[in-house]
């Protein structure tokens, strides 16, 4: 379902005819027969160079961000939403932008906090057959075809994540950020994951069986901070980025 009926492909605006069958990431990931490669795959490569350009270009002047994440799903009478709308609040008050993926639930809500403190409000979004389109607090927002250009934006200009409850795009964020941290491709990068019940079980999960299998480190997990207090992860982010 699109809103408004509207589908965004990079910087177009489709609707009803106009709206592909597959995304430009579907596209990409197809398998084509041998002779279509040479002529699609290459032009693509120019497409995928020009999303860096376009994001590199509206993003060089941010200044300090800090990315939140979490469910797109999550509705406005949440109490996972308020907390998210609290901690945008709080991060823009400590003197830094709120990046997010520009959606709904609790993107929206942390955009807003952000919004209510008369800070910087940003959403990196992305084509999607569902869930579409930018919420209303984002102050600049960047539209993307593929997931890996929107993932490099992140990462970027980011100096930490805060990940609230979500779902395979949430966890796809999180260990991508644990993955590079642990490889020492970004340093200094505070991730902290929001809500107790929801990520308390994994962290539990972590510290055992990979642990105990020898696939990861003793101290890996504790590259994650657990918290239910907007305060405390603002704390944490901003000693981090600061130190």
């Amino acid at each position: 379902m699109f809103t408004s009926g509207i589908y965004n492909r990079g910087p177009l605006r489709l609707r009803r005819s106009q709206v592909p069958e597959k995304t430009a990431d579907e596209q990409l990931l197809e398998c084509p027969d041998e002779a279509a490669w040479q002529h699609e795959d290459p032009w693509r490569v120019l497409r995928i160079q020009s999303e860096f350009v376009e994001g590199f270009g509206a993003m060089a002047g941010l200044g300090s961000c800090f990315s939140v994440f979490g469910s797109a799903r999550t509705a406005e009478t949440s109490p996972d939403y308020a907390t998210a709308r609290d901690l945008g609040r709080r991060i823009a008050e400590a003197g830094y932008g709120v990046i997010t993926g520009g959606g709904p639930g609790i993107m929206e809500a942390a955009n807003r906090g952000a919004h209510d403190a008369g800070g910087l409000s940003v959403g990196l979004g992305i084509e999607l057959p569902f869930e579409q389109g930018m919420n209303d607090y984002v102050d600049l927002g960047v539209n993307f075809r593929y997931f890996f250009v929107r993932k490099t934006m992140f990462l970027k200009y980011s100096q930490g994540y805060v990940v609230l409850p979500g779902g395979f795009g949430t966890f796809d964020e999180l260990f991508e950020a644990l993955t590079l941290a642990q490889t020492h491709k970004v340093r200094k990068f505070p991730i902290v994951l929001m809500g107790t019940s929801y990520w308390g079980g994994l962290v539990d999960w972590l510290k055992s069986k990979p642990v105990e299998y020898g696939t990861i480190s003793l101290d890996d997990p504790d590259r994650l901070s657990l918290t239910d207090d907007p305060a405390e992860a603002v704390s944490i982010l901003t000693s981090v980025s600061e130190a």
